[in-house]
């Protein structure tokens, strides 16, 4: 059988990053296989296109083309495979967060992302995806106080964390099967037990 395929989402500054380690142990607790991979990134060259994308200015849609290329040669070469091998795959970022990022929040068009997802990965899609939310006064004050240098989407404005905040509520009310939200100013307990009923639900 495929493993199962799990995207957490959200703003920088939403936490996410903070909970898909123990969401991978709670998933590996319950028996099964588990690969934590991130996007940009994840294999060495993608890795590699990741510094760029972070660090280095550049227009919008070469940037949305830099995150398609980086996400073809993680797929291939690390994704894919441990689907097919029955591994349950757990990835900080995925095609969602081209959408809400270079689409909402850069205004890149739908059509080019969708046409790019058509070539990149047409069969498949996310059997769960985890959006954590939060206002920006949230995201902005805990990226302030991580004390690290921000890259340079961090570094953006309250009106484009908007957009992409934004971006990803509309997905998660266009897809209310698959797309959910976890309010991420709860405490941590009652984070995780929320996600504890998610793993219930995969």
């Amino acid at each position: 059988m495929r493993g199962k395929f799990i995207t957490f989402e959200g703003v920088d500054g939403a936490g996410k990053s903070t909970h898909v380690e123990w969401f991978a142990n709670e998933l590996r607790s319950d028996g099964h296989a588990v690969l934590v991979t991130r996007e940009p990134g994840g294999s060495p060259l993608a890795e590699k296109l990741r510094e760029i994308v972070l660090h280095e200015p550049m227009d919008a849609v070469t940037e949305t083309l830099l995150v398609f290329a980086a996400r073809d040669d993680h797929l291939k070469k690390l994704i894919l495979p441990a689907l097919k091998a029955g591994t349950w795959v757990v990835c900080d970022r995925f095609t969602d967060a081209t959408l809400a990022y270079q689409g909402g929040g850069k205004g890149v068009e739908r059509g080019l992302i969708d046409a790019l997802k058509k070539v990149v990965h047409p069969d498949l899609v996310p059997d769960c995806t985890l959006v954590f939310d939060c206002a920006y006064e949230v995201s902005r004050d805990r990226m302030m106080k991580s004390r690290r240098a921000l890259d340079r989407f961090e570094r953006e404005g309250q009106a484009f964390f908007g957009r992409v905040r934004e971006t990803y509520l509309s997905l998660a009310k266009a897809e209310p099967g698959r797309v959910r939200v976890i309010d991420s100013t709860q405490t941590l307990e009652a984070i995780r037990l929320e996600l504890r009923s998610q793993i219930g639900a995969l």
